[in-house]
């Protein structure tokens, strides 16, 4: 069928060509997760295993045609059916439109770019294609190529701010080739714009500045494993591209190479981020699934790559598959198709175990992202295995104590961040707990990049995490949104793990000449034990310790030493050598949280 799309493009019949490659894609085999001919077959999989799925993608694709997209932390935001792709809907403000490198993304007067960047990163159209592809609605077919239409002319190569990061150009790439493959049959069925050429054509174009502008210098963390997983994705898929033996070779190679520098040895990601870890597990998933359709020798790097970075995954995940916000956290997702929130790692767990088939990486039921990104290897995923046990994560610098129960501790005892630190917090030596699945002590969260630049600096400060504060001075020193001044190492200097506790103790020297010295006792099924020390010159200080709690328990006083925390279930005791002072919401800029990129709450 080739040779009647060369025929049709040659004498300008774009709309016979667009035909041709509907039916084209609709035939031919694809490295791609999920091919065009095999979503036949695919869909009633999905139905039978999941009854609800039905009504969860008629509901998600539905609000998407109603204009209301949920973007971040923000829900059901009122976008319109036909966005204006450059405005930023929370602030009310517009990104110029000028060339792509003169764009001040990081100006709050342009609106809040990573807003605007999540819009334009077309994965609602992950949710009308699930929705086309389970229901047959032609609806959601037809939001999909208005949209299309309208971002094409709206944003011209080089121009304006969706031209101006090459992450978000892969991102959206991954979301055209999921949507070609998910809608190219029902360009067989109806007469319509000759969007399949177009799509073909902006896409080469988006893939061709990435490959001119990767992130080797600028941003050289995820940044880069993302621009180069579109690449060697849309190069191994599109072979009918000119360009895509040489895009799929450069991505290969930036991968494998990326694996050894970004992947620490035990697992843990270099941002030594929750967040950033599961993005970085994600990547290496998408990039071992299509190596393996490719028949690519590389598959069992990226397998590898994406076995040890799950692994770690599980572990600092508690027992309902929620990942701490350790460092900064985004929001954002890379396969957002059922949409669970980007805290939630269950699909990213679930899509592990199916791809790699072992059962250690299952963390309850699997998930339906796991047939969209494995096919039928999701129906033959193995049982789940016991759930990790306490262990400590040397390279990366956490140090997880953790009972059946649900009781998860995690100690951060490690270095500051990858590179400049760009996605660090000042948390040496901070620590989070859930008790019995609930969270208790909590990291508060990011709340925002740039658009406010006080609130950016006191989300990442020492007072806002589980830590030590020393004379009102910080650990680490900010300067500007992703870099820092003095950022402070910390290390571990024991570790021991029994049946019934683990100790940890770890050490850092930002307040020198003195230093802070913390030991952590968990003895299972009875409590937590943090000894602080601070050793140096004998000179009067002022020690604080900070403890911030999930908003969710309620606190009463038992004298100034004590509390009593209640949420349902056996209440808890908080007990301090030093009187205990509770910042009530309202009360101090300090007494809030992020649960979502964007959103503060009291």
């Amino acid at each position: 069928g080739w040779s009647t799309v060369r025929e049709a493009l040659e004498r300008d019949d774009f709309r016979a060509a667009h035909v041709a490659l509907g039916q084209h894609f609709t035939t031919r085999p694809s490295a791609f997760p999920i091919n065009a001919r095999e979503l036949r077959h695919l869909a009633p999989l999905i139905l039978r295993a999941f009854p609800s799925a039905r009504e969860q993608a008629v509901a998600r694709a539905e609000q998407i045609l109603n204009g209301h997209y949920d973007l971040l932390g923000y829900r059901a935001l009122q976008v319109g059916g036909t966005p204006d792709w450059h405005t930023d809907p929370v602030h009310g403000r517009r990104s110029p439109v000028a060339y792509w490198a003169d764009v001040p993304f990081l100006d709050p007067l342009s609106g809040d770019h990573k807003i605007i960047w999540e819009l334009n990163r077309h994965q609602h159209w992950l949710a009308l294609g699930r929705g086309y592809a389970l229901l047959d609605d032609r609806r959601f077919y037809h939001c999909f190529v208005a949209q299309l239409q309208s971002w094409l002319p709206a944003n011209p190569p080089l121009v304006g701010t969706n031209w101006a990061s090459m992450l978000e150009l892969a991102f959206r790439s991954l979301s055209w080739l999921w949507a070609l493959e998910m809608f190219a049959d029902a360009a067989n069925q109806e007469p319509e714009e000759p969007w399949i050429v177009d799509l073909l054509l902006a896409l080469d174009r988006q893939l061709t500045h990435i490959d001119q502008n990767l992130s080797r210098y600028f941003s050289p963390n995820t940044h880069l494993t993302g621009e180069a997983l579109a690449l060697y994705v849309a190069g191994s898929m599109l072979p009918e591209l000119a360009a895509s033996s040489r895009r799929a070779s450069v991505g290969r190679d930036v991968l494998i190479q990326e694996a050894t520098r970004q992947i620490h040895s035990d697992g843990g990601h270099a941002e030594l981020s929750g967040h950033y870890q599961r993005y970085s597990t994600d990547f290496y998933l998408l990039a071992a699934r299509v190596a393996r359709r490719a028949g690519d020798t590389a598959a069992e790097i990226f397998e590898n790559a994406a076995r040890v970075q799950a692994k770690y995954l599980r572990t600092i995940c508690d027992q309902n598959g929620i990942r701490p916000p350790l460092g900064d956290d985004d929001g954002g997702q890379l396969f957002p198709m059922s949409g669970l929130t980007s805290q939630d790692c269950r699909p990213t767990l679930s899509a592990a175990a199916a791809l790699l088939q072992d059962g250690t990486l299952r963390l309850g039921p699997v998930l339906e992202e796991a047939y969209w990104l494995c096919g039928e290897r999701a129906m033959s995923v193995p049982p789940e295995s016991p759930p990790p046990t306490s262990t400590a994560f040397t390279a990366s610098g956490y140090y997880v104590s953790r009972t059946p129960r649900g009781d998860h501790l995690i100690f951060d005892a490690g270095p500051h961040g990858f590179l400049n630190g760009g996605h660090a917090h000042s948390d040496a030596l901070a620590l989070t707990l859930s008790v019995s699945g609930r969270p208790l002590l909590i990291d508060p969260g990011t709340a925002t990049y740039t658009m406010d630049a006080e609130m950016r600096d006191r989300f990442r400060c020492t007072s806002m995490h589980n830590t030590v504060v020393l004379d009102g001075r910080p650990q680490s020193n900010p300067r500007g949104a992703f870099h820092w001044g003095s950022p402070t190492t910390a290390e571990a200097r024991i570790w021991r793990t029994a049946g019934d506790g683990d100790y940890v103790e770890g050490t850092h020297a930002a307040y020198s000449p003195c230093r802070h010295t913390r030991g952590v006792l968990s003895v299972h099924g009875v409590g937590w034990w943090v000894i602080d020390h601070i050793l140096g010159p004998a000179t009067p200080l002022a020690f604080v310790a900070f403890w911030d709690l999930h908003p969710g328990w309620h606190v009463t006083s038992l004298g100034p030493h004590a509390v009593r925390l209640t949420q349902g279930g056996d209440p808890l005791t908080l007990a301090s050598s030093a009187p205990l002072t509770f910042l009530a919401p309202g009360e101090s800029p300090l007494a809030v949280s992020s649960p979502d990129h964007g959103v503060v709450e009291l």
